[in-house]
This record gives structure tokens, C-alpha cells and sequence, in this order.
């Protein structure tokens, strides 16, 4: 055997018949194994396309970007998703899954609050959802938390047609909350609102109730004070309302 330097692993003479001896095992240098690619499942889909939609919008996602981003084949890709539509729906049911729900109270009002503040969250968080939120929602995240809402307002007191008309309302609300919101800070600079503001300012004589009242002006009605009023009104006419039929 010969001697190795400090730190250099020792090679092995050749042994009877001229055949030389491979050093232990511990001191073979390992061969480097090819990263393996992970598998290619249906939530890795649903999150890269959460992903992708957060970044680029409903318009920017398509079957191919999606694929590239995957590191698949588009063929691979259509085993487990058909359509963007379909990559579309799980999307937003996905989200859905961030909303939380609350543990169900005595207070019916205060559960519906807490469900509704966590859904405009979610919306704004990814600005993207609340275009689809018009689409057939059946997916479990969704349904689950449709139930609290109806089991809420039946709580309360709303059955049959109140109950539809209380569940389409606080749904249209809070998609048109955050959509308007959404849209507002991701296509406006800092000062367009200050500058409508003082374009109403500017025609008082021609708009003096939108002057009066503010509109517009975000610094005395933010968005989160409008929101959690219109809130408030639209459960105050359910609880009024809410009784048997």
C-alpha cells in the first residue's frame, strides 16, 4: 500500500495476479446522482398555478407556461388537467381553503362577520379570484364554507327565499368589495385617487352631494370603514328580515 498525503485517501497496490485493490468503500468518493424531478401530482399543478396567477394574472396563465414552470410536458400535464378552465377552478377552490372558519357562537351575526372579513381578505391577497368567483363554485373549500354561511343566516332566522336573497347578497358584496379594491390598487398610481378627489373638489357646483359626502376621498373613508358598514347594513336588513316564512 502506499503512503497518501494528509486528507488524500491512500490507493492500494496491486495485489497477487497484478490486479489492483480497490481502497474500503468508506473511501470511494460517491457518484453524484442526477436530481430526481418530483413527482407530478395534482397539487403541485393547483399551487405552480396559484403561483402564476399571483404574478400574471388570469391572462398571463396558460397550459404551456404552466407546464414549463413544472418542468412537464404539456402531455403530462393534460393527464391530470384537461383545460386552463379546469386549472382555473381548482385555483380558486384552493384559495378558498385559506378562509378561515369560525367556530360556531351564539352570536350568528358575529360568525357571519368573521367568515365575510376572511373571504375579502383571501380575495385581496390574490387579485386575481374574484373574476372567477362567477364561475360554478362546487369545489369542497368552497361548499364548506357556503354551508357555514347558510347554517348562519338559518340561525338567524332567514329560510327560503330570505335565505337565498341574504346568502346572493353578502356573496355579491364582498366579491364587488375586493374587486373594486383589487382593481383600484393594482392599476392605480399613489396619487390618482388624491387627484379624483380633487377633480370632484375642483366641480362642487356641479357635483355638491359627492362633495359633500367626501366621495372619494380616502383619507376620511378608507376601505376597510367602508367595507365593515356596508357590512353591518347588509346584516341589519337580514336580521330584520330573517324570520320563517
Amino acid at each position: 500500500m502506499t503512503t497518501a498525503e494528509p486528507g488524500v485517501p491512500p490507493t492500494i497496490s496491486a495485489g497477487r495476479g497484478g490486479n489492483r485493490i480497490p481502497p474500503p468503500i468508506w473511501l470511494r468518493a460517491q457518484p453524484s446522482r442526477a436530481r430526481r424531478k418530483p413527482p407530478l401530482t395534482l397539487e403541485r399543478i393547483v399551487d405552480t398555478a396559484v403561483t402564476l396567477l399571483d404574478e400574471h394574472g388570469i391572462e398571463g396563465l396558460t397550459m404551456r407556461r404552466l407546464a414549463q414552470q413544472l418542468d412537464v410536458t404539456a402531455t403530462a400535464l393534460y393527464w391530470h388537467v384537461r383545460t386552463k378552465d379546469d386549472v382555473l377552478d381548482l385555483a380558486v377552490d384552493r384559495i378558498f381553503g385559506d378562509v378561515p372558519i369560525p367556530g360556531v357562537s351564539d352570536n350568528w351575526l358575529e360568525d357571519i362577520r368573521v367568515l365575510v372579513r376572511g373571504w375579502r381578505r383571501t380575495m385581496l391577497d390574490h387579485p386575481w379570484a374574484p373574476r372567477l368567483v362567477g364561475r360554478p363554485m362546487l369545489g369542497p373549500n368552497v361548499l364548506a364554507r357556503t354551508e357555514f354561511l347558510q347554517s348562519a343566516l338559518v340561525r338567524g332566522g332567514c329560510y327560503g327565499l330570505r335565505l337565498a336573497v341574504a346568502t346572493r347578497m353578502l356573496a355579491n358584496y364582498v366579491v364587488g368589495a375586493a374587486l373594486t379594491e383589487a382593481t383600484w390598487h393594482q392599476t392605480a398610481d399613489p396619487d390618482a385617487r388624491a387627484a379624483a378627489r380633487a377633480y370632484v373638489a375642483g366641480n362642487a357646483d356641479a357635483y355638491p352631494t359627492l362633495h359633500a359626502s367626501g366621495h372619494l376621498d380616502g383619507a376620511q373613508w378608507d376601505d376597510n370603514l367602508l367595507f365593515e358598514e356596508g357590512l353591518n347594513g347588509i346584516l341589519l336588513t337580514a336580521a330584520r328580515t330573517g324570520m320563517p316564512e
